[in-house]
């Protein structure tokens, strides 16, 4: 079965729109945790517009299962994640004017400043990962770059408006899984993924990893974050391919 991780950004963007100091989403992590997550991301913008440094502080010094920062390849942010050393870091595209992150990394187009940044963040004992959409350029690049994880930008699946649609994008993801284990890279998914959604992508024998955000996050205001982070939990094992 693949492991989950929460993403908790949304805590803090109803945090931040009203400038206050709850809901807090250190809490929320530790809520996660007890509701089974097996990693805890969160995604530190150079805009701070939701999480902020204080949170990423906390976080690495109170989560106790895998920490997953998300992250610019900006020179401001890379010093931040050597310093802060997560487990993991996950480089992603990242505009000002977008509500969350639309699409995956250009690792083809960036190679020079992405290989710069990905060994920085090796060279203090960081697990890195694109988050690059499946294809398979995007993938060997990724590879060839150094990274050790991609993850998967689900977000054609997510969006399908019809059933061709849906299966076109099933296929990418299926082919970009193949040629990522066959390149050696550990694959993860995200972006989109919901409790409505996640039975077709969660049965793709080849991913070890989910990050899901706003669909469990909208999910606690109704029954609580340990609760909703059970209920995913229970839809990846209920959906996990056969061995």
């Amino acid at each position: 079965m693949a492991l989950l991780g929460v993403n908790i950004d949304h805590v803090a963007t109803v945090r931040q729109a009203r400038r206050t100091d709850e809901p807090d989403p250190v809490w929320a992590a530790v809520e996660a945790e007890l509701g089974g997550a097996d990693g805890i991301t969160f995604h530190l913008r150079e805009d701070r517009r939701h999480i902020n440094d204080r949170d990423a502080r906390l976080l690495r010094e109170t989560v106790g299962v895998k920490l997953n920062m998300e992250m610019a390849i900006a020179e401001e942010v890379v010093a931040i994640a050597v310093g802060l050393k997560p487990d993991q870091s996950t480089l992603v595209p990242e505009r000002r004017e977008e509500l969350t992150t639309e699409g995956g990394l250009d690792v083809v187009r960036h190679r020079a400043r992405v290989k710069t940044a990905v060994g920085r963040l090796r060279e203090a004992g960081i697990i890195v990962s694109a988050f690059i959409e499946p294809v398979a350029e995007q993938v060997q690049a990724s590879a060839d770059i150094g990274f050790e994880a991609v993850e998967l930008w689900t977000g054609a699946y997510a969006h399908a408006k019809t059933a061709a649609q849906c299966e076109a994008a099933v296929k990418a993801l299926t082919d970009a899984i193949a040629l990522g284990r066959r390149l050696g890279l550990d694959v993860h998914g995200g972006h989109g993924l919901t409790y409505r959604n996640i039975g077709t992508v969660a049965s793709l024998p080849g991913f070890g990893e989910f990050n899901i955000g706003h669909s469990i996050i909208s999910r606690a205001m109704f029954v609580g974050m340990r609760e909703a982070v059970r209920e995913m939990k229970g839809l990846l094992t209920r959906y996990a391919p056969l061995a």
